[in-house]
């Protein structure tokens, strides 16, 4: 798979940035030293910062262009490039908030990962976390039951595994490895100014894998009408002329055990 795009994931900056808004916005504890799990270009990270200026706040990502470009745009922060699917353990431990805006769908075996986070944390530190659960909306339906139809599945080799947990699933694995937790759910109704902004946001996360594994630039492009064409389909315009683009997430809040 193809490196991250700054540039891509930015085009919503805004949007995309919210939800750790409102993640640590939540957060009561201030901390004296915070990692930020899956920094990206380092807008999350400057959310926990800017909630916690007293704080000493670290990105990690396991993308080479996102850390420098979380580097040249918050100089004042501290980036380091790490694989949380396999490089946790080189990670200073003693952290007294561990945070993770929508990270960690794309690594393996939360049932392993989360024990993991939890244990980079002092006793009674916070693990805040936020993670896409949009798994039932028109364009995750549509990129899935395209990509499997017989027409695809040899122009487009790529089979995704989506590690995100049921809302029972983390709720039980909370209940065991934490000492309190709270949960919940928000779907953010984002205003996309036309169908291909809806493309766009997609193209730098969710379609991004499958587009990378197109056996050829015919298939590439020709996957991505099939996908535009269903989106224009699913995505009703309103009466202002804007599209509404639902996005849930789900959010949830533990504390370390002492």
């Amino acid at each position: 798979m193809s490196d991250w795009s700054p540039e891509q994931y930015l085009k919503f900056e805004r949007e995309r940035t919210q939800p750790a808004k409102d993640l640590a916005a939540r957060l009561e504890r201030c901390p004296i030293q915070a990692l930020d799990v899956g920094c990206g270009p380092g807008n999350s990270t400057q959310v926990v910062a800017s909630r916690f200026p007293d704080a000493e706040v670290i990105g990690i990502d396991s993308s080479a262009n996102m850390i420098e470009a979380a580097g040249n745009e918050h100089p004042q922060l501290k980036f380091l490039r790490c694989d949380v699917s396999q490089e946790l353990g080189s990670l200073p431990h003693g952290f007294d908030l561990v945070f993770s805006n929508a990270c960690i769908q794309w690594v393996p075996d939360h049932h392993k990962l989360l024990p993991e986070l939890m244990g980079l944390l002092k006793p009674g530190g916070t693990l805040a976390v936020q993670v896409p659960v949009n798994f039932e909306e028109p364009i995750h339906q549509i990129i899935t039951s395209t990509v499997e139809r017989e027409e695809w599945r040899r122009r487009i080799p790529y089979y995704r595994n989506f590690y995100t947990l049921t809302q029972e699933a983390y709720f039980n694995l909370l209940g065991e490895i934490s000492a309190d937790f709270s949960m919940w759910e928000t779907v953010y109704m984002h205003r996309m100014p036309s169908h291909q902004a809806i493309m766009d946001w997609y193209s730098s996360t969710g379609l991004r894998p499958y587009l990378d594994a197109a056996v050829n630039e015919e298939a590439r492009q020709g996957f991505y009408n099939e996908v535009f064409r269903q989106v224009r389909e699913a995505y009703p315009v309103q009466k202002n002329g804007e599209i509404i683009f639902r996005f849930p997430r789900l959010f949830f809040i533990a504390q370390a055990k002492n």
